[in-house]
């Protein structure tokens, strides 16, 4: 029972595809869900899952405290997917979710000694590269907002909701939080192909802070361009779901 209840707390969807071969697990932007991802399935062949990690404090898990370190929030991951990765399994992560995603591949290569068998980075410049500002968790509340808006990923009438972001704020101080303070550590480069994907549009994340994910993969590495700025994932999103199902086929072809 204690399986079955973590599963359904931290890994929305997951083990409910009998016929699954391949598990891509998906983590959202700051102050995001696993509601990101929610149609995501239906685009995927049923031999791929397709499962949501939803971290404390949004959402179902609404009433929960968010986690304010990216190391703390990878150490309990890492634990709790054990009993999910029995199968070939690979990441996808927007932003937040790209960094979240590159460190708990690191854990759990160091931790099991198994690499997923891709890495999709989106919206986020390599892990090498230092973030141009650290502090805007501790923005005034006014200041903060508007760092938000610029980043053109929360409805503007959510904005202007006082009521609505007294909810949101902590959430997405924590996660501000979460990348602002993280540091970066040299480590083995993957043996898994990486896909980084960006808006064209995102001011924030370059093509060329995007290729330089190159360096943490001894295999494969590829950048995709697509319309729109830093939430570019929700427009295309289909384009970035066929390449990656072609990308993911590629694993599951019987091999000659």
């Amino acid at each position: 029972m204690t399986f079955i209840s973590q599963v359904n707390k931290w890994f929305v969807n997951a083990n409910v595809n009998s016929a699954a071969k391949l598990r891509l697990f998906c983590i959202p932007y700051a102050g995001g869900g696993a509601s990101a991802f929610y149609e995501w399935s239906h685009f995927f062949p049923k031999e791929i899952e397709v499962c949501s990690i939803q971290l404390p404090g949004r959402e179902n898990r609404g009433a929960e405290v968010p986690l304010t370190n990216l190391q703390q929030i990878v150490e309990i991951v890492a634990e709790e997917i054990q009993p999910l990765i029995n199968i070939p399994f690979a990441f996808f992560g927007h932003s937040m979710g790209a960094l979240i995603s590159f460190e708990l591949a690191r854990t759990i290569r160091q931790k099991s000694n198994v690499n997923p068998v891709h890495l999709f980075v989106s919206g986020r410049h390599a892990p090498q590269i230092p973030c141009a500002k650290q502090d805007y968790h501790l923005l005034p509340d006014e200041q903060f907002i508007q760092e938000l808006r610029s980043l053109n990923g929360t409805p503007e009438i959510v904005l202007q909701d006082a009521e609505m972001m007294s909810i949101l704020l902590p959430r997405l101080r924590a996660d501000f939080s979460v990348c602002g303070s993280y540091q970066y550590k040299n480590d083995e480069p993957f043996e898994c192909p990486i896909t980084a994907f960006g808006g064209k549009n995102d001011n924030g994340v370059t093509y060329q802070s995007l290729e330089a994910w190159r360096e943490q993969t001894k295999r494969e590495f590829s950048v995709c361009m697509y319309p729109g700025d830093h939430f570019f994932l929700y427009e295309s999103k289909y384009e970035m779901i066929e390449f990656m199902c072609k990308q993911l086929r590629l694993v599951l072809a019987p091999k000659i």
